[in-house]
């Protein structure tokens, strides 16, 4: 276990200031107004050793003088932030969730969750004196559902009108049902006196809302920024098997203001600070400095001058990452990246890393004007075959009636942030987008990249014209639009670093050195378009496709060896593979596996299979694009009775099973080997075509249907070959299917 400052934030701030030049190895003292803090945290967590984890908390940044930490999540492997965090502010109280899912019915089951939620209100209201008999009135704000939970443990709860509050010592209610209007009227309500709980999600709001920004935009981040507290993009990971442990006071580098100033005295020499706390102070910090609006005037100025001079030259590679405990480097790091997006383009100049990642324009290559037709009934990113070089304005011109439209202007495809890894072998954050909110727009990035314009979904503009001047040409394909001769003779010699291949299905974005060679594009991506084709194909999903997917080679991406999403990242051993037909018809099962992700439906992809029933779209291309079919491929039906001997060796426990993948995959290879294909693809369908109340709604019913469901389809019982395997199903599923022939492939199980 990672070892943290044994001091306290309450013993923090009982600290004198140590004398310049000396070294103490305690942190020194930071001004605060909080003389009760280890009062609040006890009255909060009063009988409270485990809280629930609804969802996927995100993450939340505490950094005002009279803001604490109250429990902590996990990020990453060695460093924790705030799940739950609380203020003073005028002489009212706030707390806050990072998921609004805190709530809900399900997570206040828990008892030690309901335990902190009536701990928080009962703080929240400042032990006010209230008449004999009188109840704690606590009023909620489109949280109706809440009152029953309230009301049984002694509060007086009812519906709350954000303008009437004057009978309510405690208001209860999402961040995110807040508007701009009522920010101001419930700052007034705490700073009068009054108790606030809320709650919200910082990552899941920026998915409901594309185009706006969390750290601006969102009303609950106004409210809360005063208070010294504020939600970030990120998530959290649970640190106890039910959600996230609590009880122990968190320590100072989970507060970033304690961080920063603890930091700026470890940087003066003034005292030490462990490896450990080092590496948590970096991450705290960060996070918070991504987090907080670019005109906060209380820690970003701070953190300005612990990151010294911006044009310290950050230079990673992944030879010479950096690393968590270059400290002064992170934050840097991060201090450039966060001036950069509020220096008027004109003020951006190139950073000297962009020359190693993403590349460099070479000297001389022509700025270019292009003008483009957009297809706004395709939503996402338009590639536009030219590239920003870094610290070059681009001017960007649309029709007024498309300015305000949720159009964007976005410069580079790697878009993977890196702030929570352990070491960055690029620097963490490349990419960089601009609203069109102006017929005329201006930008500029420190790294450069490939220039796209970004789509809102459902948009109704049609086909309109844009103009985009002070780029240079980019190699670029278009299957069945560009002509064989052009590639070979010109545009794949074009400058910038970075090239595009694009067919209707997917279009690839891969280093130019990797295609100046390559002189048949068209029967390349007439592969890349039957890959995605053939995993349409089997989802059922080829007519609701509205765009091509993506895919991006990057010098580090931010999990796994490839991740899905838009775009699929990859890291840079791909390129030659993924630009090659012949190495493509060969089966390349990680490209297949996150397309297969993105192929993927929840309703039949229960615990323990997400890494399995993408799987299921490996094999079908390998099969119908390779010629390896699924007994004779990766997990081959001579590996899947090795995999059921060692499962059966090991007591069939259904948690193993959930954590092997190609042990799991065994049993949808025997279902095709007997059933074929077509079976997956009757049975996929039904899913797509079922009425909502049919669909299921837990995990255990999602077993039990994708049994069921698929014994229908066979024609077969599979109750016993389920029951085989160890995987559970309810009776009642095996009860709905008991008429049907019972099944199990031939030789199996296999004699020991």
């Amino acid at each position: 276990m990672r070892t943290v400052l044994l001091l306290t934030i309450t013993a923090i701030l009982s600290f004198t200031t140590p004398q310049a030049g000396a070294v103490t190895a305690k942190a020194p003292a930071v001004p605060a107004k909080t003389s009760t803090l280890k009062a609040d945290f006890a009255a909060l967590l009063g009988g409270v050793h485990e809280i629930a984890a609804p969802g996927a908390p995100g993450t939340l940044c505490v950094f005002g003088d009279a803001a604490f930490p109250v429990v902590i999540g996990g990020m990453g492997r060695e460093t924790s932030g705030p799940v739950v965090g609380a203020a003073r502010f005028g002489n009212g109280r706030v707390m806050a969730f990072s998921h609004n899912g805190y709530f809900g019915v399900e997570a206040l089951a828990t008892s030690d969750t309901a335990a902190l939620m009536v701990n928080a209100v009962r703080w929240a209201a400042g032990g006010r004196a209230l008449a004999a008999g009188a109840k704690l009135h606590v009023g909620l704000y489109r949280k109706g559902g809440l009152v029953e939970f309230f009301d049984k443990r002694g509060f007086s709860a009812t519906d709350a009108d954000l303008h009437r509050l004057n009978a309510v010592q405690v208001l209860v209610s999402d961040a995110h049902s807040f508007s701009d209007k009522d920010v101001e009227v419930v700052a007034k309500f705490v700073a009068g006196g009054g108790g606030l709980i809320t709650a919200s999600c910082g990552w899941g709001w920026a998915q409901l809302n594309p185009g706006k920004d969390l750290r601006v935009d969102f009303p609950g981040n106004k409210l809360l920024v005063p208070m010294g507290m504020v939600w970030g993009d990120g998530t959290l990971e649970r640190t106890s098997p039910r959600g996230f442990a609590a009880g122990d006071l968190p320590p100072p580098t989970l507060h970033a203001g304690l961080a920063l100033h603890s930091t700026l005295e470890h940087m003066a020499g003034r005292f030490q600070l462990s490896a450990d706390d080092v590496t948590q102070a970096s991450s705290t910090i960060t996070a918070a400095a991504r987090a907080l609006p670019p005109n906060d005037a209380t820690f970003l100025p701070k953190l300005a001058k612990l990151a010294g001079d911006d044009k310290v030259k950050l230079l990673p590679t992944p030879k010479t990452p950096i690393k968590k405990s270059d400290l002064s480097a992170r934050l840097a790091a991060t201090f450039q990246t966060m001036t950069a997006k509020i220096l008027p383009p004109e003020q951006v100049k190139e950073h000297p890393a962009a020359r190693i990642f993403p590349g460099e324009v070479p000297a001389g290559a022509a700025r270019i004007p292009r003008s483009l037709t957009l297809d706004t009934t395709v939503p996402a990113w338009h590639s536009t075959g030219l590239y920003a070089p870094a610290g070059s304005v681009v001017t960007v011109e649309i029709p007024e009636s498309a300015a305000r439209k949720k159009l964007w202007l976005r410069i580079g495809a790697h878009n993977d942030s890196l702030w929570n890894l352990d070491k960055w072998e690029r620097f963490p954050e490349i990419s960089t987008r601009v609203p069109l909110t102006a017929p005329s727009t201006k930008a500029a990035s420190m790294f450069g990249g490939p220039i796209y314009i970004e789509v809102p979904d459902k948009c109704e503009l049609g086909e309109m014209p844009v103009k985009i001047s002070g780029a240079v040409a980019a190699p670029y394909f278009v299957l069945g639009k560009t002509k064989p001769m052009d590639w070979k003779d010109r545009l794949r010699k074009e400058p910038a670093p970075w090239a595009e291949l694009e067919c209707s299905k997917v279009i690839l974005t891969l280093p130019s050195s990797s295609v100046r060679a390559l002189d048949d594009p068209e029967a390349l991506m007439k592969v890349w378009e039957r890959i995605v084709d053939l995993e349409d194909e089997l989802a059922g999903t080829a007519a609701e496709r509205r765009r091509p997917e993506r895919v991006v080679c990057d010098q580090q991406i931010s999990a796994g060896y490839m991740h899905s999403g838009y775009p699929i990242m990859t890291w840079m051993d791909q390129p030659k593979s993924f630009a090659s037909k012949e190495l493509l018809l060969k089966g390349n099962w990680g490209i297949f596996h996150e397309l297969g992700h993105n192929h993927q439906s929840g309703q039949w992809t229960f615990d323990g299979t997400t890494e399995v029933t993408c799987n299921i779209f490996s094999m079908y291309v390998f099969d119908k694009l390779c010629g390896v079919t699924p007994a004779k491929g990766r997990v081959s039906l001579d590996e899947v009775a090795k995999n059921y001997a060692k499962h059966v060796s090991s007591g069939k426990r259904f948690d193993e099973w959930k954590k092997e993948p190609f042990l799991a995959l065994s049993m949808y290879v025997q279902l095709q080997d007997a059933f074929g294909w077509d079976a997956y693809k009757k049975v996929f369908a039904g899913y797509r075509v079922a009425p909502q109340n049919e669909l299921p709604a837990s995990d255990d019913e999602k077993r039990s249907q994708w049994m069921v469901r698929f014994s229908k389809t066979a024609g077969k019982n599979l109750g016993p070959f389920f029951q085989m395997w160890g995987v559970p199903v309810s009776q009642t599923a095996l009860d709905e299917i008991k008429k049907l022939p019972a099944w199990m492939p031939s030789d199996f199980p296999p004699k020991r």
